[in-house]
């Protein structure tokens, strides 16, 4: 069989968490500098041992990111965050990047909503401009809190449209915070035109699902997989070319899976769903881009053409300007049309 250098696959980058996307010795830099004291399973123990199926298990996933999250202290911090994840999006062929944000996980330490969002594309547009990446902003709400929260985040996102924010989604434990509780947030960034990227389907099954797509009219959704326990509703997907963000080692480190063949990559794909494969939060589950291309490889026999076909989905589903996507759809021909 045909194996060709997975890094070198042009490809798009579309379930990146901002905290989440920081190198671990970035992590530890950080936390010497400013006197932050890491638990043991940031450090010695990294990545840590996770599981996300009960409640005190989320919470502790929560606590270590909150924890990870308390390093970024000042703007400088923001802006090596967003370039050394750049940077490292480059080296595994990922030549578009979105990347999503809280902005009210960090506005404390920033001065307020708006110049810590500002902050981000600031630091979003250096990195793009030093490392050839192509960088869109999806300001995410966070579920558990307050449906007005969410409101105020989606019409700060609209504000920005068209200027370096190019989504909005809804993250955390899906199992609070029912999608009804956020139709005013979504409709609020449809009508400034953001692509609507709401998670679901990972920690519920297809009852997490249908209201994303039948109430937010989500373009993408993040993760999805447990949609494969209808296969109704995974026709309805694949119907309406919505795109799952599938992350398949994060998966397994949060016990949705039990092992990287058990997530259902090939299932999906089979069904003609549309597939982003995605890291999630590399900090955490200690692996980038390229290891979920190797897993669908490895663990479901993906030959190199689907892989390629892989690419080409996340290059679809993003929402990356014509001229980059034109640049990397033609980029995966040539990756195809090499030599293995």
């Amino acid at each position: 069989m045909e194996r060709r250098d997975l890094a070198l696959l042009p490809k798009a980058h579309l379930h990146l968490h901002f905290t989440g996307s920081m190198r671990h010795s970035t992590l530890v830099e950080l936390a010497l500098r400013h006197g932050v004291r890491l638990p043991e399973a940031l450090v010695s123990e990294w990545p840590p041992a996770l599981r996300a199926t009960d409640e005190r298990g989320w919470f502790r996933f929560q606590r270590l990111y909150d924890l990870a999250r308390s390093v970024l202290q000042r703007p400088d911090d923001l802006i090596r965050l967003v370039l050394e994840t750049a940077e490292d999006e480059a080296a595994e062929g990922s030549g578009w990047l979105e990347i999503q944000v809280d902005p009210s996980g960090y506005q404390s330490r920033f001065g307020g909503l708006t110049p810590t969002l500002e902050l981000v594309l600031e630091a979003a547009r250096r990195a793009e401009e030093a490392t050839g990446v192509g960088i869109g902003v999806i300001v995410a709400a966070n579920r558990t809190r307050h449906p007005l929260d969410a409101k105020i985040l989606a019409r700060l996102a609209a504000q920005y449209a068209g200027r370096g924010v190019v989504g909005f989604g809804l993250s955390n434990d899906e199992r609070r915070g029912r999608p009804y509780e956020f139709e005013g947030a979504f409709r609020i960034a449809a009508r400034a035109g953001l692509l609507l990227a709401p998670h679901g389907g990972e920690l519920q099954g297809p009852e997490s699902v249908r209201p994303c797509l039948e109430l937010l009219h989500a373009d993408r959704l993040g993760h999805g997989v447990r949609s494969v326990e209808d296969p109704r509703l995974v026709e309805q997907i694949a119907r309406l070319g919505v795109t799952l963000e599938v992350c398949p080692a994060s998966n397994v480190s949060l016990g949705v899976a039990s092992s990287a063949a058990e997530v259902p990559v090939r299932t999906l794909f089979e069904a003609g769903v549309p597939m982003a494969l995605g890291a999630d939060d590399p900090l955490l589950f200690g692996s980038r881009l390229v290891t979920q291309y190797e897993l669908a490889r490895s663990e479901h026999g993906f030959t190199d053409e689907e892989l390629a076909a892989l690419a080409r989905s996340s290059i679809h589903g993003s929402a990356a300007p014509e001229a980059v996507r034109k640049r990397l759809l033609a980029g995966v021909d040539d990756w195809l049309a090499a030599p293995a």
